[in-house]
């Protein structure tokens, strides 16, 4: 397998097949990575664990802001995507612009759909989606004692700057 890429979604896909096809298990993170921190490190090494072949879709600039408000992402979405890809558990990384991943499911179409612990395997919005395609949704990395607001926070408190 080559080494990590930022693809499209099309060439994810063509991928994840290709995995399949050998009898491996393809697994889908997502999330905006926006201020990469240990948290999502321990998230994504969680969900490598689930399966062979790591796919995280990174949430675009545009649904950043919708899902964040202004003034985020702190980073393009590029740089985000290309941080994510240089983390050893990862295999692939794409960027998607949707509020939610089930297109991607849809058309990915992994085994496993892994998440935070800022939810359950009930409120993954997703959680029907992967139903559908027979797959299942894990929650994995550790407790919700991390967040790139807290983080944004304490910087400009070190700093001296007012809170957004």
């Amino acid at each position: 397998m080559p080494d990590t890429v930022v693809v499209t979604m099309e060439e994810a896909v063509r991928r994840a097949d290709e995995v399949r096809s050998r009898g491996g298990i393809v697994v889908l993170a997502n999330g905006c990575f926006d201020l990469l921190h240990v948290g999502h490190v321990r998230y994504l090494e969680g969900a490598r664990r689930e399966g062979d072949f790591l796919v995280v879709a990174v949430n675009s600039d545009r649904s950043v802001r919708r899902l964040k408000g202004p003034g985020r992402p702190i980073l393009a979405e590029q740089d985000r995507a290309e941080l994510v890809a240089a983390l050893r558990p990862v295999d692939l990384v794409f960027v998607f612009d949707d509020p939610t991943v089930d297109q991607v499911i849809r058309r990915l179409r992994p085994h496993v759909h892994a998440k935070g612990t800022d939810y359950t395997t009930d409120s993954v919005p997703e959680r029907e989606t992967m139903a559908r395609i027979g797959g299942r949704v894990v929650i994995v990395g550790d407790a919700k004692s991390h967040s790139t607001r807290d983080l944004l926070v304490r910087i400009r408190k070190l700093t001296g700057q007012a809170k957004p």
